[in-house]
């Protein structure tokens, strides 16, 4: 086995001993789960406030909340009408839920007349998906006395909800408690609900906002794939934790309310909400503010849920006590949940776009990608322009060991002869090959870095691609409109050539009759193969000359902004290696090196 193999080998082994390394030295801190039933104590000693169950309200607790089961007539139920320039739907008044949101920029497929990209769901839809608000009861009070799932709240100030005009929704309880909830929205997808009650009554109560995000069951179009989180996502204190829906399944059951769930006391600032691949819906607490962070799955009804539920307030007769939370319910824009974090005090919301493992790699990476797209206006020649941009970086190191190879190529007759003089003596053999490299000043790992260092940008890349929304559907040129998706063209007609259409994406005929991007990926994997003569043992030989082809139908399938980012990674490291090796004096003779290859092919049948 030559140094060129040894270097393969030694790059891929030390990849992986980098990540293990990486785990052991940096674990993935472990979030402080409390007792589910442990009490928030608001000051002055104030009663409990704890998430129960509206189906067990006979027996239930004093101060427990309501789950968000809603009626099936959600559909139907009276609606507030929403609409701004990048959001359409209504608030239901039964519940007054956030229930019905589509993104008027995003589109289901690329498809002209696709349905715009719906967020949230009444109940009553294929998959009810839902935030909803209101207050736990505390001391000398019943679930019938503050707002639920299934209240019917009253319009009570605006028409519809724009980003001018916020709506005010009342429900006034038995007990003489009077409550609002004004809802308002901004230009992108930031809602803020006040909550206020008012005593008019003659006793001093007790009661704990919150708000519950609810899904019924998981979502449809679930990935299931390991380089991507969709379930819960949140932040509690500066900690991220991201939970799978099948990980919800394994909390432990809270006796009292015969579901499972995990609880978290934040003490400052925190959200917490589900992630989909593309969009998402957060609860926000006022920043600097305690609450208890629920993740809870109700096994008995396929519902999974977040909540934040707040301190408990005292109320005496004639107080009036608010509280104001945010909802984002939205797409993972890079520059909107940035300007969130940065302008509106949310404490690592960036982070709720799963940047995964290499997060000192993705994040850098994403952002020089989206401000060259910004520059250039086509995210496919700003992947061309990170390529140049990564390779320039890295050029010192490409440059010592393209040097190093050139210098191993010059030595190749000289190491020949002492492989013939050795014969089988192996310790013999290492010890006049060490010699001869120190004597020519040659480091035979030298290629080694270069290549240990762009395994994890490639991952870091394909990460970078198949997660940011900004790739989804961005188009690169002709037949290459959505970057996050397979190539479009095919072997079958002839790369567009011909009057029918391809096999269907992600079909064996589809990995098999590749298109014209995997292609090229295949041919300039060979060329950059061809710069240096092939190995000398036929079984090196055959698998050096069969890897391009096979990483050719492997990377078939991935998305096309990756292809595109390999195929302009090689381009440019071909003509990096053959400019340095004629820097040195040696010329490559990639026609003579290809020609070989097709003649050693004819021998067998020669004979």
């Amino acid at each position: 086995m030559d140094n060129q193999n040894k270097n393969l080998i030694l790059a891929t082994a030390l990849s992986f001993v980098v990540i293990l390394v990486w785990f052991i030295l940096f674990p993935p801190p472990e979030q402080e789960a409390l007792d589910p039933n442990a009490p928030i104590v608001a000051e002055g000693n104030a009663p409990t406030a704890v998430i129960g169950d509206v189906a067990s309200a006979p027996s239930a607790a004093p101060g427990a909340a309501p789950a968000a089961v809603a009626t099936e007539e959600a559909v139907e139920a009276p609606r507030v009408a929403l609409d701004t320039a990048r959001v359409e739907g209504s608030i239901s008044l039964t519940g007054g839920r956030i229930d019905d949101l589509r993104l008027k920029d995003y589109h289901e497929t690329i498809e002209e007349g696709s349905p715009t990209v719906q967020i949230l769901d009444p109940v009553g839809s294929t998959a009810p998906y839902y935030a909803l608000y209101g207050w736990a009861p505390g001391t000398g009070l019943g679930l019938d006395s503050v707002p639920g799932a299934n209240t019917a709240w009253a319009l009570e100030d605006g028409t519809t909800l724009t980003v001018d005009s916020p709506v005010t929704l009342r429900w006034d309880s038995p007990e003489g408690l009077v409550f609002r909830r004004v809802v308002e929205i901004d230009e992108d997808y930031m809602f803020t609900v006040t909550q206020s009650v008012e005593n008019t009554g003659g006793a001093t109560v007790s009661l704990a906002p919150y708000g519950i995000l609810a899904r019924h069951g998981e979502p449809v179009d679930l990935k299931s794939f390991f380089i991507l989180h969709e379930g819960v996502v949140g932040m509690a204190d500066g900690t991220l934790s991201e939970i799978g829906y099948d990980d919800m399944q394994d909390f432990s059951v809270v006796p009292s309310e015969g579901a499972r769930a995990e609880v978290t006391q934040v003490e400052q600032n925190g959200w917490i909400g589900f992630t989909d691949h593309y969009w998402m819906a957060t609860l926000i607490p006022e920043p600097g503010s305690a609450y208890k962070q629920v993740a809870k799955y109700d096994e008995r009804r396929n519902i999974y849920q977040t909540e934040t539920v707040l301190p408990t307030m005292q109320l005496a007769p004639g107080q009036t006590q608010e509280v104001t939370t945010q909802l984002f319910a939205g797409a993972k824009e890079w520059e909107t949940i940035r300007a969130y974090q940065n302008n509106g005090g949310i404490e690592g919301f960036l982070d709720s776009i799963d940047w995964g493992w290499f997060f000192f790699l993705t994040k850098p990476i994403f952002a020089v990608l989206h401000w060259l797209n910004l520059f250039i206006g086509n995210m496919g020649w700003a992947i061309i322009g990170l390529t140049l941009l990564i390779k320039a970086l890295l050029f010192p190191l490409a440059y010592k060991s393209y040097v190093s190879m050139a210098k191993m190529k010059e030595l190749q007759p000289e190491m020949e002869k002492i492989k013939e003089k050795a014969g089988d003596d192996r310790e013999k053999l290492q010890k006049e090959m060490m010699a001869l490299y120190k004597k020519e000043k040659v480091n035979p790992a030298a290629g080694c870095l270069p290549i240990l260092l762009q395994i994890p940008i490639f991952f870091s890349l394909y990460k970078v691609i198949f997660v940011t929304l900004e790739l989804r559907h961005a188009p690169f040129f002709g037949p290459f409109n959505d970057l996050s998706a397979p190539d479009p063209t095919s072997m079958m007609n002839l790369f567009g050539l011909l009057p029918w259409g391809g096999p269907e994406a992600g079909s064996i005929l589809a990995l098999v009759l590749i298109g014209i991007l995997p292609l090229l990926l295949g041919i300039s994997m060979y060329l950059q193969q061809k710069l240096n003569p092939a190995p000398t043992d036929p079984t090196q030989a055959m698998i050096f000359a069969w890897m391009p082809w096979v990483f050719m139908f492997m990377l078939g399938g991935f998305a096309s902004g990756l292809v595109v980012y390999w195929i302009a990674n090689n381009t440019i490291t071909f003509t990096q290696q053959y400019l340095i090796m004629r820097s040195q004096g040696y010329k490559p003779d990639i026609l003579g090196n290809i020609t070989s290859g097709f003649k050693k092919a004819e021998k067998p049948e020669s004979k």
